[in-house]
Order: C-alpha cells, then structure tokens, then sequence
C-alpha cells in the first residue's frame, strides 16, 4: 500500500470518527469540537486530491465561520459543560432503523451503478474560472445553489436568535 494510500485512509478513518463521535457526544460543546475535527479531516482530503482552492474554503467557510458561530451560540445559550439528557429509548431504536435502512439503500445503490475507474486526468481549473463557474446564470452556472445556500444558513441563523431569545416557560 502507497504512502498516497495510507493518508487517504487516515483522513477518511478521522472523518468518520470525528463525525460518529460529534453525533453521539451528549456534551454539546464536544459535539461542535468532533464536528470541527471532521471538517479539517475534509479539507484534508481535498488537499490531498489537489483541490487546493476547495480546501481552503472548506476550511475559511466552516472551519472559520459555521464551527465558532456554532460554539459562539453554544456559549451564548446554554452552559457548554452541562450534559445533555439521554435520549428516549423509543428515539434510539427508530434512529437506529432509520441508519440501517439509509446503509440498505446506500449499498443497493452501489450494487446497482457500480463505480467506474477513470485514469484520465482532469484539467486543474484556476480561481478565475471557478469564479466565473460560481457566478454564471446560465445552465452551467452555479449562482442559484450559491443563493439558496445563503438563504438557508440565513434562516438556520434567525432560527437560532429566536430560540435564544425564547422565554423559559419554566421560570415564569
């Protein structure tokens, strides 16, 4: 096995480590900390494909912003050490059909198209031509997704404002 090899497995084993742990953590601010893991492991692997542009977005875009929003909200609303309660045994078992069913269909889908090995070599493309990519309205452009993106982490925020804003009906 190549050395190219045993890094690619080393960046996936951490990737799907860091995520199953980030799912499963019932401490909150270690759940952000896994996630942050998972997402440098990401942008590990596109270094290691050569995308170095991709790379550094990946890591600007969530490392930088998504993650410390997530850990900034974390300590803005709840307190980071406290645990979160167990889950209801009725949630486990559906949660737990509902992962295998997703892994069934997942390998159906494998069986019926397998991959393909392609030893072609692609064109790397310049910043300016993913630039234009991004921005081109036209049927090769990227600008709708881009825009839905910006909407939906627009949403996620205000999302976040109100349930922090929401009064504890507890105390009241």
């Amino acid at each position: 096995m190549s050395i190219s090899a045993m890094f690619f497995y080393a960046l996936s084993a951490a990737v799907l480590v860091s995520a199953v742990l980030s799912v499963t953590s019932r401490n909150i601010f270690r759940s952000a900390i896994f996630l942050l893991f998972s997402l440098i492991s990401i942008a590990g692997i596109y270094f290691w494909m050569n995308y170095e542009f991709i790379a550094a977005v990946q890591t600007i875009v969530y490392v930088g912003g998504i993650v410390v929003l997530i850990i900034f909200s974390i300590f803005l609303t709840q307190q980071a050490g406290v645990s979160l309660p167990a889950p209801m045994k009725g949630r486990m078992i559906y949660a737990a059909l509902a992962s295998i069913a997703g892994f069934v269909l997942v390998v159906m889908q494998l069986l019926a198209h397998p991959f393909k090995v392609d030893n072609s070599v692609v064109a790397s493309r310049g910043i300016k031509d993913i630039g234009h990519g991004l921005l081109e309205t036209g049927a090769n452009g990227y600008v709708l997704p881009f825009e839905l993106v910006s909407i939906l982490l627009l949403a996620a925020m205000i999302g976040c404002i109100v349930i922090a804003l929401k009064p504890n009906s507890t105390t009241a």
